[in-house]
């Protein structure tokens, strides 16, 4: 069982966590709401939201934790050549723009767009108001590709101290969502963030450079970055030399 969370509860600590064998490795709590107060606790302690439509609020801390330590981060041929090619464009002709919070609701409501024949995601009216409410108090954040002034590809997630939390992303043209993430971890690792959370394991993220680290491990992590100084000018800088 797990424990339900009224307005004022705190969090059980993690470590409380279901594990593989209960049959929902991670869960820790259900309830409470997405409140900017509640949102941010739960991110200083390792723990984020992740329900379904018609679902209470379900609160998880996995473990192990993916995370891409932006060091790490796996640039390929193909994708270097594109970034090149976008790089240049913004610098010549502008067809190509790379935006941070230019249009952060719709990069969330892109994210939650039904894929390859799903009928949707969990990205839900709910979720979308609670993190724009992160937004508005400088805590969410996107990255955005536009071509010709259409969005066509982003990522967003929530920063606290120099800690990144990445939530989602959306591509509408190919490597769309990778190079708005390479232009992120660019930003993020001038700023001192040294670890990017992705939550959960897959092998889009491990072919970006994203492994597996233990819950203990993370949050230990976490305690210091989350310590560090609130990012304040949120402007994308250039991944190669100015022409």
């Amino acid at each position: 069982m797990i424990p339900w969370l009224e307005a004022d509860d705190p969090f059980p600590h993690v470590s409380s966590a279901l594990t593989e064998a209960d049959g929902a490795a991670g869960l820790l709590a259900a309830g409470a709401d997405l409140s900017t107060e509640r949102l941010l606790q739960a991110y200083r302690n390792g723990i984020f939201p992740w329900f379904s439509e018609g679902q209470p609020i379900l609160w998880w801390s996995t473990d192990p934790r993916m995370v891409l330590f932006v060091d790490n981060f796996k640039i390929s041929a193909s994708l270097k050549k594109n970034l090149k090619k976008i790089h240049h464009s913004m610098h010549s002709d502008g067809r190509w723009q790379i935006r941070f919070d230019h249009a952060f609701e719709d990069v969330m409501r892109a994210c939650a767009a039904p894929r390859h024949g799903e009928s949707g995601t969990w990205i839900s009216d709910e979720i979308i108001a609670g993190y724009a409410g992160l937004h508005q108090q400088g805590y969410a954040h996107s990255s955005e590709l536009w071509l010709d002034g259409e969005l066509v590809g982003g990522a967003y997630g929530v920063c606290i101290g120099q800690m990144f939390y990445g939530e989602s992303m959306f591509a509408r043209v190919p490597d769309a969502s990778k190079i708005a993430l390479a232009y992120l971890v660019h930003f993020l690792r001038g700023h001192g963030v040294s670890m990017i959370d992705c939550q959960q394991e897959t092998s889009h993220l491990a072919s970006l450079g994203a492994a597996p680290i233990s819950r203990s491990e993370f949050i230990s992590r976490l305690r210091q970055a989350v310590s560090g100084p609130q990012i304040k000018d949120w402007v994308p800088k250039a991944l190669f030399p100015v022409a």
